[in-house]
């Protein structure tokens, strides 16, 4: 064999071998090839799980390919950070992650997983406005009108929360804080059961979620102050800001977001950001996650990482100030 059809061969074989260890959706110009996987760390029927499955089914039909939603509940939602972040980077595996994970580290220390270092952002989902509501009893209208009121009655005021950590919880305290008063909190578990005891006045204010409170709301059973949105929410459209009713720069909702396993191929997840864009452009999809308590919120990839990275800042400072621990 000459030299010259020696270096053929090589290079041939150099190149096979090459593609051979190449991942699937690099191989393939019509990626993806099969079913795409989406772990949802929290049970079937919850927010996240909803917004889940709105998104990934117009997915499915736009790539033509099954998508499957996974839900892995447990331990407020790690137990699917877990499971997610041992998943190949191969393009065909994603994770829905919300409030929670910005949230535990602050909380706990025994973390397997870092959601900066472990994980790729790939674009947020939605966001789920928190509502700042009282019981129609105590005289107060207004977000002005409230701190006043806890400030000239300190510790005749508790609110309820769907327990200790989670994103109502952290709504109140943030309120306490950058208000400077002291409402206490009184945790409860789930949502419905705290919301059960403010129509009952046990406690007097909650910072609730959207399907909580709207119905309430409509029937007057309870008073509605103020949504931690930046802007006013289209869940709530006469419902004005935290914010512009007295505690300016005020900000908390909860909110969902699509993360991948670190070393995935940025090709492909700015494929499957660009898809997410554009079939939460649709105006009907839009309105069927406001009416299930969603507003979508896409955006790229940066965008995102830089949004985790201020939620872990800001939940950290509200939990050390407010002296929040799991038992």
């Amino acid at each position: 064999m000459t030299d010259l059809n020696r270096r053929h061969v090589l290079t041939a074989l150099a190149a096979a071998c090459g593609s051979a260890m190449l991942p699937t959706w690099a191989r393939a110009a019509d990626w993806p090839t099969h079913a795409v996987n989406f772990v949802v760390p929290f049970p079937p029927g919850g927010p996240v799980d909803v917004t889940a499955r709105f998104v990934t089914q117009p997915l499915g039909r736009r790539w033509r390919q099954p998508t499957v939603v996974d839900n892995k509940a447990g331990a407020g939602g790690i137990v699917g950070a877990q499971l997610a972040v041992r998943a190949e980077p191969d393009g065909y595996n994603f994770f829905f992650a919300s409030i929670h994970h910005t949230v535990l580290p602050s909380l706990r220390s025994d973390l397997s997983y870092d959601v900066t270092r472990d994980f790729a952002p790939v674009g947020m989902v939605a966001i789920f406005p928190i509502i700042l509501v009282v019981n129609p009893s105590l005289p107060v209208k207004s977000v002005k009108e409230l701190i006043a009121y806890a400030r000239a009655n300190p510790g005749k005021l508790s609110f309820g929360s769907s327990g200790t950590g989670g994103g109502t919880h952290l709504a109140g305290e943030l309120f306490n804080s950058m208000a400077g008063i002291k409402i206490q909190h009184v945790p409860y578990r789930g949502s419905a059961p705290a919301m059960q005891d403010l129509l009952g006045g046990q406690v007097q204010v909650m910072f609730a979620d959207g399907p909580s409170a709207v119905p309430h709301i409509k029937t007057g059973r309870v008073r509605a102050l103020g949504v931690g949105n930046l802007e006013p929410s289209a869940l709530v459209p006469d419902v004005p800001t935290i914010a512009a009713e007295g505690l300016a720069g005020y900000e908390a909702y909860s909110w969902t977001g699509l993360l991948a396993p670190a070393k995935t191929p940025k090709a492909v997840i700015d494929r499957v950001n660009a898809d997410l864009v554009a079939v939460m452009s649709d105006p009907e999809l839009a309105r069927n996650m406001i009416a299930a308590g969603a507003e979508p919120k896409p955006g790229t990839p940066a965008e995102f990482g830089q949004f985790i990275g201020a939620e872990l800042a800001k939940w950290a400072k509200v939990i050390k100030a407010a002296d929040i621990k799991i038992e």
